[in-house]
Formats: C-alpha cells, sequence, structure tokens
C-alpha cells in the first residue's frame, strides 16, 4: 500500500477466499479513501454482489471499487482495461495461468503506458523460463563496409553490423475451428489458439477442449431444448443451472469466454449453452426482446409494459444478470427514482410486481417457432 498509488485500480490474487476476505480487510484499514467499497472482494462465493462490485471495477468512467482481491475467479475473462497493478499473494506455478494473471495488466487503455507486478511468491521467475515467450532468435555477424570493415564478412571493424535474420512467415490462421463432439456432431468456433482456459481440475485446456467438456456435461443438467428454455426462463432455476455449472469447473465468466469465441457477444448465455448442446445459431438480446415484446404485451396492463420495456432495455444493454431476482429492487429504484411506492401504485403489491417480473421471462425465452 506504501508503493502504490491508491487511486489505481489494482486486483490482488490470494491463496484462497478466506485469504481474499482477510486482505481485503487489511487494505481497508490502510485506506486513505473514505468510500466504503474501496477495496472489495470477487469470488465465487460473493455471487451476484461480486458480480455487481467486478463490473463496476471494468467501468473504466467509475474509480470505485479501486482494488479487487480474488483468489482463482479473475485470472481469466476479465477485460478491465485500466488495471494498473497486479499484486501476487499466492504461489502460481503453471505458466498458463501465469500468462493469464499477467494478462491481466496488459490491457490498452488511454494514457496508460505500463503496469505493475507486485510479486510476494518468486512467481517472476517465470518470465525467465523458455516458455514463456520462446527462445530468442539467434544473431547473425556481417561485415559493414567503412570504418574498419573489409567489406567481405569475414572481419568486422568498426563499420561492421549484426542483423537478424528474416523471420519465417507462419501459416495463415483459419478463421474459424470444426470440433468434433462425442455424439459425432459438430461445432464451429473462432480460432482462437492464444485463448487457453482452466479446467475444473486446474489443468489448462483449448477452447475446443472446453467446449468438448462443457458439451460432455451438460446432459447431467438438462436433456433437451425443452428443458433448457424452462430451467432459464425462471431467475431462481437459472441461478440453480448456473452453480451447478460453476461448481463443475463452467463460471459465468468463462462461459462469456466462450459467447466470444462463438461470437455471440452481443447474445445471452442461453445462446452458448443451446449452442453447444444443440448446435442452435446464437440469437442476440435485442433480436430476442424485440421478438417477444409483442406477445409480452399482451399479458399486461399498460404500466406494467411500461416497466417491462425498462428492464427489457437493461437486458439488451448489459445482458441476461439484469434478469434476476436480486435486481429487481435496484431497477424499481432506478425506474421510479427511489420511490418504491410509486413503483407500488403503479404496478400493484409487492407479491404482483414481482410476478409480472418473473412471468415475462418465459416469453423471452420462448422459440423461435411460437414467437
Amino acid at each position: 500500500m506504501e508503493m502504490i498509488k491508491h487511486s489505481e485500480k489494482t486486483i490482488v490474487f490470494c491463496a484462497k477466499q478466506e485469504h481474499a476476505l482477510e486482505i481485503r480487510n487489511l487494505i481497508n484499514q490502510m485506506k486513505t479513501s473514505t468510500e466504503p467499497d474501496y477495496c472489495v472482494r470477487v469470488t465465487a462465493d460473493d455471487g451476484a454482489r461480486g458480480e455487481q462490485y467486478l463490473r463496476d471495477f471494468q467501468d473504466n468512467e467509475k474509480t470505485i471499487p479501486t482494488i479487487l482481491t480474488t483468489s482463482q475467479k479473475l485470472s481469466t475473462g476479465v477485460d478491465a482495461r485500466n488495471v494498473r497493478n497486479i499484486v501476487l499473494l499466492r504461489p502460481v506455478t503453471n505458466m498458463i495461468e501465469f500468462k493469464q494473471i499477467i494478462g491481466r495488466g496488459t490491457r490498452l487503455f488511454d494514457g496508460k503506458d505500463y503496469f505493475t507486478v507486485y510479486d510476494f511468491v518468486k512467481a517472476h521467475h517465470l518470465f525467465s523460463d523458455p516458455a514463456w515467450d520462446g527462445e530468442p532468435e539467434e544473431l547473425t555477424t556481417g561485415g559493414g563496409k567503412g570504418g574498419g570493415g573489409s567489406g567481405d564478412g569475414e572481419d568486422e571493424g568498426e563499420g561492421g553490423g549484426t542483423t537478424l535474420p528474416p523471420r519465417p512467415t507462419p501459416p495463415p490462421r483459419p478463421p474459424v475451428i470444426e470440433v468434433a463432439l462425442s455424439d459425432g456432431s459438430v461445432r464451429r468456433i473462432r480460432s482462437m489458439t492464444s485463448t487457453l482456459f482452466l479446467g475444473a481440475d486446474g489443468k489448462p485446456m483449448s477452447a475446443a477442449q472446453f467446449l468438448e467438456s462443457l458439451f460432455g456435461n451438460l446432459p447431467e443438467f438438462f436433456k433437451d431444448e425443452d428443458e433448457l428454455r424452462s430451467i432459464w426462463c425462471v431467475p431462481d432455476t437459472r441461478k440453480s443451472l448456473l452453480d451447478g455449472l460453476t461448481e463443475r469447473g463452467f463460471s459465468k465468466d468463462v462461459l462469456a469466454e466462450m459467447q466470444s469465441i462463438i461470437e455471440a457477444e452481443k447474445s445471452d448465455l442461453f445462446d452458448v449453452l443451446a449452442f453447444v448442446a444443440f448446435a442452435m445459431e446464437p440469437v442476440t438480446r435485442e433480436e430476442r426482446a424485440n421478438k417477444a415484446r409483442i406477445e409480452i404485451h399482451g399479458h399486461f396492463n399498460v404500466k406494467q409494459d411500461a416497466f417491462i420495456d425498462f428492464v427489457l432495455a437493461h437486458y439488451v444493454k448489459e445482458g441476461v444478470d439484469e434478469l434476476e431476482s436480486e435486481k429487481l429492487t435496484p431497477l424499481l429504484k432506478l425506474k421510479y427514482n427511489n420511490a418504491i411506492a410509486d413503483a407500488i401504485a403503479d404496478l400493484g403489491k409487492p407479491e404482483l410486481i414481482k410476478s409480472v417480473f418473473v412471468g415475462f421471462q418465459k416469453y423471452l425465452y420462448q422459440s423461435n417457432a411460437v414467437l
């Protein structure tokens, strides 16, 4: 804390979730900021609150939270461009994981010319490992004309020089690769040879291997498309599904990374699961919301329709997290300027408001054939 600027965004990698909590408390004891959320913990145990902290941290317009403590959660899949400090408080011996952690600081940002790694566990020795950046190219020496050089390449005088050999041209990467799955079907994904995942056992795997592993696990959670839709359209069952996948090593973070690989960044995590399980083409959140609006508005009154439209706008902009049960109260406060009494006057009793919030989601996730 004495070495960093307290206004710089920082990620601290700790040994375990409990360790991350202890470090968070210590940092907040030493902070100069008066903000209560200056340093927060973001781990699997922190749930929706931790996800909100992470979104705020990634927002380059926001300065709070400034420091995140974590254990494993933030080593991959976090695109926070203005991170200036990476602090290592747990041993890192796996080169793939080390590269992923260092990658949290390499994002480009206006005015960011460097970032700093504070290493308390001697992980920096991995920088000298040949696997970090490959073996260096050998130099070839050639003679030069003028000065004391002979110009024939046999002697190197003052005019001699060194030149690098030409680098071999790498073969072009295919824009997509095909992944053959155990049932004989094929999925086409973007070629992302530099994107690696950590499996549930902590071992690194390629995007193709991750897709195969996810495909093999999904039948334990739903048997067909209809069951996936019925689970996904209810916030509580959707959360249970995501929690179960997280326990198997398929957290929201890594599913979001898969969104990029299947070129579905503007889609829903539902589309990732449907693509992997059933080869369904992703639908953007905006397309899904627009198709569902007519059906939705046939089942609610005018004021409820207006609130649903407000929620759908946030869903299109931010993603499926806006449809979680925990988001209902914040969305009502945002819509009604913190006047919950006005929301109740417009929409009905709290039980009815919750019923509307949960109820419209089934129309959002109906199959296109129904819509």
